[in-house]
């Protein structure tokens, strides 16, 4: 499936790398990859001249921190994305580095946790993995952050310019071993957040549409507790054209939780990709454009996997050059840095010793493709939207239809880029795109031309 590509990351010594995340940091329209750097740089990758270049200036690089977690979304509604970085200098319960949540403000970023006002709000408890989410559709996201050994909390902006951690009064307080976490209109039409957790059941929090939420990960047969998660993502498994949940548990059985027409899930995962392994994150992504996902389990010390939809079943396939068996990882994400259609998989390793980072890119190949970034209606990245694409299909129904969800944070530490990316195959013609933004407003447009990327702005923006 991959070809090396990692003489393309300029000036990329060993080092202790943690999460990444995908976002437009410069407004250039343009996608990078900041990298959390642990007891060392966070790093800021950029496509530049065929290569990637390390632009992190003083201020992101932050040397004195611990960073492990990253998530970025547009936290003040300005129409740029802003950037919560978790630091973590313990394994859990207290912690004495706090977080970073980075402002850009003229030509120059500034933390707002270090600004008076936040001071209270800061985060002092040990976590894992954050995820953006809007849980009013107000195109203003919250920064949820999975603790561990202390309380999960919600950081939002107050009317007036200050930090505040509402998860007391919106039903996420919760205290376990946070670990990874999604959210996506899983199981409501707003934003849900599903948390795999160590020690403890995981959390299925369904958004009850004002913006409060409720677990009912009992309900649905979610709660897997005696096992201790790790990545996680949401992708469509059955082809139902509804998102189902595929998550690594650490030393445990791997999970696919299929989403029955009951509400309830079930575990279909097969032998060969449940079999337990030392996980870190999970990337649900159609590498090889055919038009179907594939499912990527990145290992610590042990060699990666990767699965694929194969004669009615998920087989392993070859992962080529990003098998890695020596390899250190701890965190990954996807983005199509070159704009050429297809997605780059970088890995970044450390824990347990320093390595480089990796950088794979797919296989060459004939098949057609379609990305689709829809806009909150301030033009930032709408997270946690839902992007329906609907090919014509030999089946009974005549059409067949695949479904992403915008990434809000995913695959533990870690956050993918904010496209929803369709491989077609040999398929020329999409009959329809449909877009399902986190306040429910719905668009559609019909028969877009293939192998482009849709900017999709916010309906209010369209009828303005």
């Amino acid at each position: 499936m991959f070809q090396d590509c990692s003489s393309l990351i300029r000036l990329n010594p060993p080092a202790l790398h943690y999460g990444v995340a995908v976002c437009d940091l410069d407004q250039d329209r343009a996608f990078e990859l900041f990298v959390c750097g642990f007891r060392g740089p966070n790093r800021v990758l950029k496509w530049e001249d065929q290569a990637l270049v390390d632009q992190a200036d003083e201020t992101l690089a932050d040397v004195e921190r611990m960073a492990i977690g990253v998530a970025a979304g547009d936290f003040d509604g300005d129409g740029q994305e802003e950037l919560y970085v978790l630091n973590t200098d313990t394994f859990g319960g207290r912690k004495r580095f706090g977080d970073r949540l980075f402002d850009r403000q003229g030509s120059g970023w500034v933390d707002l946790f270090s600004l008076p006002q936040n001071q209270d709000a800061l985060n002092l408890t040990a976590g894992r993995s954050v995820a953006c989410i809007d849980r009013l559709g107000q195109g203003r996201y919250g920064f949820f952050v999975a603790n561990y050994g202390g309380p999960m909390r919600l950081y939002e902006l107050t009317p007036h310019g200050m930090i505040a951690d509402v998860a007391p009064e919106v039903g996420l307080n919760r205290v376990t071993g946070g670990r990874g976490v999604v959210a996506v209109p899983l199981v409501s039409q707003r934003m849900d957040i599903f948390a795999v957790n160590e020690q403890g059941a995981n959390f299925l929090f369904r958004n009850l549409g004002n913006g409060t939420f409720e677990d009912i990960a009992a309900e649905v047969g979610l709660q897997d507790p005696l096992e201790h998660g790790r990545g996680v993502a949401a992708v469509d498994l059955d082809g139902d054209g509804q998102l189902d949940l595929v998550y690594g548990n650490w030393e445990g059985p791997h999970r696919l939780w299929i989403q029955t027409s009951t509400g309830a899930f079930q575990n279909v995962a097969p032998p060969e990709l449940a079999r337990p392994s030392r996980i870190r994150t999970v990337i649900a992504a159609d590498f090889d454009n055919d038009g179907y996902p594939e499912l990527f389990f990145n290992n610590i010390g042990e060699p990666n996997r990767l699965f694929a939809y194969r004669s009615g079943a998920w087989q392993a396939i070859d992962l080529g050059a990003a098998t890695e068996p020596e390899g250190l990882g701890t965190g990954a994400a996807v983005a199509d840095l070159d704009g050429d259609g297809r997605l780059e998989l970088l890995i970044a390793h450390g824990e347990s010793g320093p390595q480089p980072l990796s950088l794979y890119r797919p296989l060459a190949n004939a098949h057609n493709w379609l990305r689709v970034l829809p806009l909150t209606r301030q033009g930032s990245p709408a997270r946690g939207a839902l992007v329906r694409l609907v090919t014509a299909s030999p089946s009974q129904d005549g059409v067949r239809v695949q479904v992403q969800a915008i990434d809000a944070g995913s695959g533990y530490l870690c956050q993918m880029e904010p496209v929803a990316h369709f491989g077609l195959g040999s398929e020329s013609r999409v009959k329809e795109v449909q877009i399902q933004w986190p306040d429910g407003q719905r668009l559609s447009m019909a028969y877009p031309p293939v192998n482009q990327l849709l900017r999709i702005p916010h309906p209010s923006e369209e009828k303005s």
